[in-house]
Formats: structure tokens, C-alpha cells, sequence
């Protein structure tokens, strides 16, 4: 089995979720498995353990270990079983120094950081770096010990650790669903701070590291919703354009958006200004109001040339209207020059001047 070093950061200091102190001394992560792992005196069982948390390769199922070892699924769920809880046992007896000393470093980190974190996070800012060996290490360290809670990860949850002082598992995912209804009652974007609010949670901080951990929820720019709105989990070029023109509030040319989605924080944002400008096209979500110019069909614009909406226009009059006011009303609907609205108005033969300025429709001449 090959063993490569990995070093943790004993955290001595944490500024904020995003710095870790630099004085931080480091340990070697390493040394710290086999202290755990030593604990259990039969090779067996620590290979057992190894495999399955993915300590040092990655994560193999209980028949690769069956088919490896010579013996059953059931008896290798067995081994494991009893190998994790002798190992909590000693921890709870605090006979494993090396697992001590980790679980201080991550009550560190998670006390500055909401009580609780993604493994993800966590062990990027506990080893610098986001391998997915770090990641199961620090998870597998966290269930050990008697101060942590772990979530394991699954259709609803990230795989996280918060500390068990403040929540067991079991609470913690009360918590986390009483967040999510209420994001749900809210029906749109909201801050986090009327959340924690509506749920009885004084620290907004709190509130928002437990809804990080759901797969249910998303953010985007201080605003939380579910994840399978746009607005704040926005998943391909179109949804990106439609965030975009949202927090625009008005009609933007597809060069322009092209240039605000480049110097967003989306992920993958290296897009084309044609791909873009393609994307607008082909979404009944966007309307061209404009040469060029886009907006969002939620706005009230219309789809079709200047002389469609004119038509619209005088068809909803039911009578005639001075060009002033058609020029104004199209104008709702379009961004277009003045002139381009009057030459319509002159040059197609199914707008009927019946009056000084003033026109009404020919539906004949359609």
C-alpha cells in the first residue's frame, strides 16, 4: 500500500473562513492514521478500515474487499463495524493523542466558522489542499472523535462537521430542514439573516454554515434559495444571462453580458460573446428589444418587429391613436429610435392614417 505525506495545519489561529493563520505549526497527517489505526492490533482490520474510508487510495466497496481478503461482503461489514467503534472507544478514553490533537485543530476552525463545514472546506483550510485522500482522512478522523459530529454525505447533505456541543447529527439535520422550509415558504432569493430569524438562530453565521451543507440550497452573491433556482445556482450560459440581466433590472446588449458574466464569480465563466449572443436567441426567457439589445420576456416585452407591436398596439386600442402615444407605448415594448417607430407607421400599409397624426389599424391590409 502506498503511503504518501500529507501535513495538517495545527490551527493556532483562525481569522476567518477564507484565512488560516500563518504561524500554524504543522503535523504530519500521516503519523497521526497510525496512531489511530494502531489501536486496532490485527492488520486485517486497518486494511479493512483503509480501504472502505479511502485512507490512502480511494474508497472500495465491501465486495472489492470480500474478493480481495478471501471473505464475505457481510463479514467485512462485520471487521469494519467492530474496528470503527474500538477505535471511538479509545478515543473516548482519550488513548490516541494524535486524534485529540486533530480534533482540536478542527474545533478551532469550525468555532470561527459557523459550528460547522463541508469537508470539502474544512480540509482546504486545515491542509491546503482539496485531494479527495485529505478530504476522506479528515472525515474519517472527525467520526472518531467524541467532540465532533459527522454528516455523511448523501442525496440530501454534503458530508460535513460541526461540533457536537452544539449539535449531534440528529439535530443538525432538523435544523438544516426547518432552514430549508422556510427558504421555501420565502419563495425567492432572500439574506440569511431573516432566516436565522424565522428558525429561533440569533447567530446568522450558524445559520448560514448549516444551510451550506444541504444539497436542497444554494447561493449566490449573499442571497440564498434552492438550488434549483437560477437566480442563485445558475447551471449552464443561460441561466448565467438570466442572472445577469436580473440583478441588471433592464435591458442589456449581448456584448455587454457577454462582459458581465467574464467578470462575475461564476464558475466557468470563459464563454464566447457569440455563445452568448447564440443562447439568446434559442431562450423564450430573452426578448430582443433592440438591435442587439436584450431583456427578460418577465418584463412585459414582446417578441416580433417594430411593425408587430404597433399592430399590437392599435388591435388593444380598438380604435384610433395619436403617433405620440403609439410611439410611447411601443417604446414599453422595444428599444428602439423614435424615427424607426414613425417610419413603420407611414410605410406599412396596414397603419391608416384617419386623422391628423393619428392612425388606426387596416386589419384588411394584413
Amino acid at each position: 500500500m502506498v503511503r504518501c505525506s500529507y501535513r495538517i495545519m495545527n490551527v493556532r489561529r483562525i481569522v476567518s473562513m477564507t484565512t488560516v493563520a500563518k504561524t500554524a505549526q504543522g503535523v504530519e497527517l500521516d503519523t497521526i492514521l497510525e496512531q489511530v489505526l494502531g489501536a486496532s492490533d490485527r492488520e486485517r482490520e486497518r486494511e479493512i478500515v483503509a480501504r472502505r474510508f479511502g485512507l490512502y487510495d480511494r474508497k472500495e466497496t465491501l465486495e472489492q474487499i470480500g474478493e480481495l481478503l478471501g471473505i464475505t461482503r457481510e463479514r467485512v461489514r462485520q471487521l469494519e463495524k467492530s474496528v470503527v467503534t474500538k477505535l471511538k472507544t479509545a478515543a473516548e478514553k482519550n488513548e490516541i493523542p494524535g486524534l485529540e490533537e486533530i480534533a482540536h485543530a478542527i474545533d478551532e476552525v469550525l468555532q470561527t466558522n459557523g459550528h460547522i463545514m463541508r469537508v470539502t472546506q474544512l480540509t482546504e483550510l486545515l491542509t491546503n489542499s482539496t485531494s479527495k485522500i485529505n478530504q476522506a482522512r479528515i472525515a474519517f478522523l472527525a467520526e472518531l472523535s467524541p467532540t465532533l459530529s459527522v454528516i455523511a454525505e448523501s442525496d440530501h447533505f454534503y458530508n460535513a462537521v460541526g461540533e457536537r456541543a452544539i449539535h449531534d447529527e440528529k439535530h443538525i439535520r432538523e435544523a438544516v430542514g426547518k432552514i430549508v422550509a422556510e427558504i421555501k415558504k420565502a419563495g425567492q432569493p432572500t439574506k440569511i439573516e431573516p432566516i436565522a430569524i424565522a428558525t429561533g438562530n440569533e447567530d446568522a453565521m450558524h445559520t448560514q454554515a448549516l444551510a451550506s451543507v444541504s444539497k436542497y440550497l444554494a447561493s449566490l452573491n449573499g442571497m440564498w434559495g434552492l438550488t434549483k433556482w437560477p437566480t442563485v445556482n445558475p447551471k449552464n450560459i443561460r441561466d448565467k444571462i438570466y442572472v445577469i440581466l436580473s440583478e441588471k433590472g433592464s435591458h442589456m446588449h449581448f456584448s455587454e453580458i457577454a462582459d458581465a458574466i467574464k467578470a462575475s464569480d461564476f464558475k466557468r465563466k470563459n464563454v464566447t460573446t457569440q455563445a452568448i449572443h447564440n443562447e439568446l436567441i434559442k431562450d423564450k426567457r430573452f426578448v430582443l428589444i433592440g438591435r442587439g439589445i436584450y431583456a427578460l420576456n418577465e418584463w412585459g416585452y414582446k417578441k416580433g418587429t417594430v411593425a408587430d407591436i404597433i399592430t399590437e398596439v392599435l388591435r388593444k386600442a380598438d380604435g384610433p391613436l395619436h403617433r405620440d402615444e403609439i410611439v410611447k407605448r411601443v417604446l414599453k415594448n422595444r428599444y428602439v429610435k423614435e424615427t424607426t417607430i414613425l417610419l413603420n407607421l407611414q410605410g406599412k400599409p396596414q397603419f391608416k392614417r384617419v386623422a391628423k397624426a393619428t392612425y388606426a389599424l387596416d386589419e384588411a391590409a394584413l
